[in-house]
């Protein structure tokens, strides 16, 4: 075979593999950037509800000192915490 017809084919076959390469690190990192969108949407989602049970937990802390140590003010936390997490879960429905 001539040596310049194998350079040809050479050329060819590192042209094809280059292309497919190209395309599967595209894929990938579309796959990257989707991923990325989603771990930033749990880390929004977290962070607002961190807020949410911070704002809670004041509110406890400021009931205990003014009220007292009861398991009235527990509960009341507890049932504003469970309105709240309802209220998301059906909004999400």
């Amino acid at each position: 075979m001539d040596p310049f017809m194998q350079m040809d084919i050479f050329f060819v076959i590192a042209a094809i593999g280059f292309v497919v390469f190209a395309v599967l690190l595209a894929i990938i990192l579309v796959y990257v950037i989707i991923l990325l969108r989603t771990l930033n949407r749990v880390a929004l989602n977290v962070e607002e509800e961190a807020q949410s049970l911070k704002e809670d937990l004041d509110a406890a802390r400021a009931s205990v000192k003014r009220e007292g140590l009861g398991l009235l003010s527990l509960f009341g936390f507890a049932g504003k915490a469970g309105t709240r997490l309802l209220k998301k879960k059906r909004a999400r429905s």
